[in-house]
């Protein structure tokens, strides 16, 4: 079955780490672009970073430019987000999405991990 899965949510400290990975199954995620997005409570969903497949890797939100990273393994089928000086407003769902832009076209979205920034 070809899928992606997150893990590594939690509940975390302010000012605290946590990574998150996603791990795909199915398939190899080499020519494929990883994406991390963000759905706060309330709030639309949010594109947080980027890795493309030809080895960019971007953080997209403003807001945690400086705290977090993106980083992937392919030999391992995964990708990360390094969250670090973890802040309340970075409570949410995190969904890793998996997308291959050529021929076959694929798209793969994982459920989603909690994250939770609290006292």
């Amino acid at each position: 079955q070809e899928q992606v899965v997150e893990y590594g949510g939690g509940l975390v400290q302010p000012g605290g780490s946590l990574n998150l990975s996603c791990v795909a199954s199915g398939f190899s995620i080499k020519d494929y672009a990883l994406y991390w997005y963000r759905q706060r409570p309330g709030q639309e969903r949010e594109l947080v970073a980027i890795f493309t497949s030809l080895g960019d890797n971007i953080i997209k939100l403003e807001s945690v430019r400086d705290r977090f990273a993106i980083s992937r393994v392919n030999a391992d089928n995964t990708v990360y987000l390094h969250m670090n000086k973890v802040k309340s407003e970075d409570t949410g769902v995190y969904y890793c999405n998996a997308v291959r832009r050529t021929w076959p076209i694929k798209d793969y979205w994982g459920q989603g991990t909690q994250v939770t920034v609290s006292p």
